[in-house]
């Protein structure tokens, strides 16, 4: 396979910049051979600003990815890349230029307006700060109060996905599945319908615990990895998730990302944590 040219991808934003980059990390993702240089420019607000970026731009190796909303901008950076030959993708404008031929509204040219410091900022706030004191069962009172309740054994991404659903304004507990250990009675009042049982098949399970040993620096093979204790720790959990009547996901090979869809659309949430409008 011939090696692959040189490539560097601009994320440039009048804000964090978090869009553009997720975007572009989502197409790199599909070249996997491709090595890119990924740089982000935050807080590009003045025209000044953007042509000293912009200037930097090598029109045979650079992508340019932008979400510039601040008036003039967008429009700036795209006759810019278009008279240097430089490749470019304007995210925004397209987008607010339907919606404005839907709507027949202007919109506000403000960079940032997703990051406003308002009710739902803050409330995303709280749901973390929920995710972090329940975590792994710290506090059963806590089973009630949430949104989502995550059950699994060890390593099924029951912190993980906690504090991502949290970054989605929902307030999650967790508590970790032991054969045998005594179950809180709180969970027993909670809806099932809120409750989340967490699976993995025993290989993948296997993997990552004799991984995680082995990063301690411990030996990687102990009853925590036997693949049998594994087996048992699951028919455990699977045991319970039918008494509950909770739904269950099994975790294996799938990201956080993936999983957490999967939770918000079997919960009829959307991204935001409402319950009103449902992911497609």
């Amino acid at each position: 396979m011939p090696e692959s040219k040189p490539l560097t991808v601009f994320v440039l934003s009048d804000s964090v910049g978090q869009t553009a980059l997720q975007l572009a990390q989502a197409a790199l993702a599909q070249f996997p051979d491709v090595k890119p240089d990924l740089v982000r420019f935050p807080f590009v607000h003045t025209q000044e600003k953007l042509m000293d970026v912009l200037s930097k731009a090598v029109p045979e190796e650079t992508i340019v990815v932008h979400t510039l909303a601040t008036n003039g901008l967008s429009e700036i950076a795209e006759t810019y890349c278009q008279a240097k030959k430089i490749a470019s993708f304007d995210m925004m404008s397209p987008m607010t230029q339907m919606i404005t031929a839907k709507t027949n509204r202007t919109p506000t040219g403000e960079a940032g307006a997703l990051h406003h410091l308002n009710d739902r900022y803050f409330d995303r706030i709280s749901a973390m700060e929920f995710a972090v004191m329940y975590d792994d069962g710290k506090d059963p009172h806590g089973f009630l109060e949430a949104d989502i309740v995550l059950l699994g054994v060890s390593r099924t991404s029951k912190t993980p996905l906690s504090l991502f659903l949290a970054n989605r304004n929902i307030k999650v507990a967790n508590l970790p599945i032991v054969p045998q250990a005594h179950i809180p009675d709180e969970i027993w009042r909670v809806d099932p319908k809120k409750i989340i049982g967490l699976m993995n098949t025993p290989e993948v399970l296997n993997n990552i615990r004799r991984e995680r040993m082995i990063a301690y620096g411990l030996n990687p093979d102990t009853t925590y990895s036997d693949m049998d204790e594994i087996k048992a720790e699951l028919a455990f959990a699977q045991d319970l998730y039918d008494k509950i009547g909770c739904q269950v996901i099994n975790v294996a090979n799938r990201s956080i990302e993936e999983t957490a869809t999967i939770i918000l659309e079997r919960m009829g949430l959307d991204f935001a944590g409402s319950a009103n409008d449902h992911v497609n």
